[in-house]
């Protein structure tokens, strides 16, 4: 009886051994098949991403796609307090250097971008890759003019063109073709009206676009929210040089061949020892074509 009672443990035993191993056994199985379907949901969400953000460039920050009116973002609109804007992989939009407007204050109202001189039929080129959001004419204001949004998060406008060569909806990449030079719309002579807005908000393009040395300024640029009068869409982030809250946009200069501490600071509105402190420099440091600068 005794060796019976032995013989059904010693089985039983073995059973549960056996079972054990065979669930270590499939849980081992299992868990590179767990670790695949991770995998392919992965990348599955990131081919919705991808189509997402190819049908609505920067749609995680703008509220609708608007294809009928430039300013399409009312005061409801929210803007985040800050948000860096990758400026790599830019093209200039036309190879002109000559600002005939700065932005800022003009005529008792704002001139909310840069005007560029073109000739009429002169080239105009996509800034950023992105998606062409608006083409339109406005007789009183822009003349024929393309909005484009951007995957980095800005929106550009160019205006005053004699001819647009892209549609609503129609991606684009950085440096394609996208319009013709012109003096359509309110304008006093041919040239190209250049505009980068954030969320509405009309930023100085000089922030970001070196236009005489035909490069940006640096490889990104903070836009920071400045107080309530900046809130919303239709007002400026930097009014100009001058505004109260200029001192609150960190600006940079990139180093061109020839450029010296006391060029950039006198060509950036700030003493060399300033420029020194900020960048880790001192009076007698060379500086090398392509180097960054923090200037504010």
């Amino acid at each position: 009886m005794n060796f019976i009672c032995v013989k059904t443990m010693l089985v039983a035993a073995a059973a549960m051994v056996s079972l054990s191993s065979f669930s270590q056994d499939l849980i081992a199985r299992q868990a590179p098949i767990d670790r695949k379907l991770k995998s392919v949901d992965s990348l599955a969400l990131q081919r919705q991403i991808r189509a997402e953000q190819a049908a609505y460039p920067a749609f995680s920050l703008y509220p609708n796609w608007d294809t009928e009116y430039a300013h399409a973002y009312g005061r409801n609109t929210i803007v985040p307090e800050s948000f860096t804007f990758d400026l790599r992989g830019f093209c200039m939009p036309t190879p002109s250097r000559k600002i005939t407007s700065p932005f800022g204050p003009r005529w008792r109202r704002m001139h909310n971008g840069l005007d560029l001189k073109v000739e009429i039929g002169d080239t105009i080129r996509a800034a950023f890759d992105g998606k062409v959001r608006v083409v339109k004419y406005e007789a009183k204001g822009y003349g024929y003019y393309v909005v484009i949004r951007h995957t980095n998060g800005l929106e550009t406008v160019y205006g005053h063109l004699s001819k647009q060569l892209v549609s609503p909806d129609q991606v684009v990449k950085a440096g394609e073709i996208i319009a013709l030079g012109g003096n359509t719309g309110h304008s006093t002579g041919s040239h190209l009206h250049f505009e980068t807005r954030f969320l509405g908000i009309a930023i100085n393009p000089a922030l970001m676009f070196d236009f005489p040395n035909q490069d940006v300024v640096a490889d990104s640029y903070t836009f920071r929210r400045s107080g309530s009068k900046y809130d919303r869409p239709g007002s400026s982030a930097i009014a100009s040089s001058k505004s109260d809250d200029a001192e609150k946009v960190i600006k940079y200069h990139k180093v061109h061949r020839g450029d010296t501490l006391s060029k950039v600071a006198k060509l950036r509105g700030v003493s060399i020892s300033d420029l020194c402190q900020m960048n880790g420099l001192n009076k007698r440091s060379k500086l090398k074509p392509g180097q960054v600068l923090r200037c504010s």
